[in-house]
């Protein structure tokens, strides 16, 4: 019985020995190893794709909406109307230029003066008819001088690159030629009153405001400096 055994174990080898056939405990060592490297090797990979896509949310979501630039520009237009004696005739002859929408307290003042030339060149125009009333001529000379004056200073802040808008010598002509361009209407108006003209009521409504547009952009104007402070803006 003892041969039997001696040779029924001959050839065998201790599973211990055997390196080329590594034990299961070793194998399922190796498999979580793996299992957990591939693991961390997804949740890696998942980590910058997510972080990618919130960058690229964050960006967008600072690029401002069209909306909301319009809306920030209207509260921006509508504390610079508040430096004037007419707000609401300030923000609603400039919110129709205001295209594409500006917080510039210099884009305000100009899209003001605009607004200030069309509307005194429209009564100008009104007053190109003959007529044999004497005031109403005076006027009609007045009113060309007054549109005159406001288109020398539209032209004064037009400047070229490298070149600043608004020195203290600008600011200077600008309110002066402004402030000439009102007088103007204001002699106008009182030329009718002397002379008991017809014309003076219907007249004096229409001047009223372009009266109102120039006191607004003298008030802009006046007040600029202040306004790009606020604004926390650099006054070109």
């Amino acid at each position: 019985m003892e041969s039997i055994n001696v040779i029924k174990g001959y050839g065998r080898v201790n599973p211990l020995d055997d390196h080329s056939n590594p034990p299961a405990n070793h194998r399922r060592r190796r498999s979580r190893i793996i299992a957990v490297s591939l693991v961390v090797f997804l949740t890696l990979i998942i980590a910058a794709l997510v972080a990618a896509l919130i960058h690229e949310s964050a960006t967008e979501s600072d690029e401002p909406e069209p909306s909301q630039l319009a809306s920030n520009s209207a509260e921006h237009l509508k504390t610079v109307c508040s430096v004037t004696r007419f707000p609401d005739s300030c923000f609603s002859s400039i919110s129709p230029l205001n295209s594409p929408p500006s917080n510039s307290p210099l884009r305000f003042f100009n899209l003001s003066l605009h607004a200030s030339v069309l509307e005194v060149s429209s009564l100008k125009n009104l007053l190109t008819v003959p007529t044999a009333d004497p005031a109403m001529k005076d006027c009609a000379e007045l009113f060309d001088d007054a549109a005159s004056q406001l288109r020398r200073s539209a032209e004064l802040i037009c400047v070229g690159s490298g070149e600043k808008a608004l020195t203290e010598m600008k600011i200077s002509d600008l309110q002066t030629w402004i402030s000439a361009a009102m007088t103007d209407q204001e002699t106008c108006l009182d030329g009718l009153a002397e002379t008991g003209s017809t014309a003076l009521d219907e007249f004096k409504l229409k001047v009223q405001k372009s009266q109102e547009y120039m006191s607004n952009t003298l008030a802009i104007l006046n007040n600029i400096q202040s306004l790009f402070d606020k604004f926390g803006l650099t006054m070109p």
